[in-house]
């Protein structure tokens, strides 16, 4: 089969990218799906979600019920083909993340997605070596903010067909297997995590699907420097910066959901119910969506 992200072949390219936005999803509220019970979709519910995330690699789904737990979102991703999940240092034991602020905690109070401060465009799982690549993620919300913590969603494919068609070299650049680098992560043993390097675009071998890795931090990140790569990077931020209709902004309230190919997204700043705190589950897998 030939694949459209291949750079030598601009045929299956333009076919691609054809089919691509004729169908890609810029109506938010298309992506969001109605579910009864996400611990066993039907039929409809399944096909309803899949069709979403072929066209746009992420769904939206709200249900109304309570007592969402770590189970259900493990049971939710399953009936998508997610079953590896990354365990996390930070996760539980299996391997489902509780995402709330953590005041009281100083060991999560040093990163950003416990606390109620903004959190800028990325990919999941950019600083991970390749044999724990993040392919599918579902984000649960249990309890919603008081104000704020909306989240931007962009499916990176079309973020990867504007950039090709500005400039193919760009997309040639951010696949070069030193194109970005997160350093190490210390703490008072040692070496955490060791430096990360690797391409931002890559393809799966096995798959032929798209995978991107990136981050809009500028503090802990290196970027290779020179003018292809630096360009095709400042292009990249115009266009998370840019009013583009493929950008999806949703507040995710108790009971919905995101499943997603670990699409672009980030979070904006949000301010606690004093009573009822955001909590949100995370799952992160090595698994695409099944059928995708």
């Amino acid at each position: 089969m030939q694949n459209p992200f291949d750079l030598a072949n601009q045929t299956a390219y333009l076919h691609w990218r054809e089919r691509k936005l004729a169908h890609a999803i810029t109506n938010t509220n298309e992506l969001i799906v109605e579910i009864n019970n996400p611990h066993a979709l039907t039929a409809a519910e399944h096909a309803a979600l899949l069709a979403r995330c072929r066209r746009s690699n992420m769904a939206i789904y709200a249900t109304r019920t309570g007592g969402a737990d770590e189970n259900m979102v493990r049971q939710l991703g399953q009936q998508f083909g997610l079953n590896r999940l990354d365990a996390n240092w930070l996760a539980s034991e299996q391997g489902v993340t509780r995402i709330t602020v953590c005041a009281d905690d100083g060991q999560r109070q040093a990163y950003i997605p416990y606390t109620d401060r903004a959190i800028k465009w990325h990919t999941d799982g950019y600083y991970n070596p390749p044999e724990r690549q993040i392919r599918g993620m579902v984000l649960h919300c249990v309890q919603r903010a008081g104000q704020g913590g909306e989240n931007r969603l962009l499916d990176h494919e079309i973020v990867y067909l504007m950039l090709r068609d500005a400039n193919s070299d760009f997309i040639r650049a951010l696949s070069a297997p030193d194109t970005m680098t997160i350093p190490e992560r210390t703490d008072e043993q040692g070496v955490a995590r060791a430096a990360q390097t690797g391409p931002v675009f890559s393809i799966d071998p096995a798959s032929g699907n798209l995978h991107m890795r990136y981050t809009a931090r500028t503090r802990s990140i290196v970027w290779k420097q020179d003018a292809t790569t630096l360009a095709a990077v400042a292009m990249l931020e115009e266009l998370l910066a840019a009013d583009l209709p493929h950008i999806h902004c949703a507040r995710l309230e108790d009971g919905m959901g995101l499943l997603c190919n670990n699409v672009l997204h980030d979070r904006a700043a949000f301010t606690d119910d004093a009573l009822h705190p955001r909590l949100l589950y995370r799952a992160r897998y090595y698994d695409r969506i099944a059928g995708s």
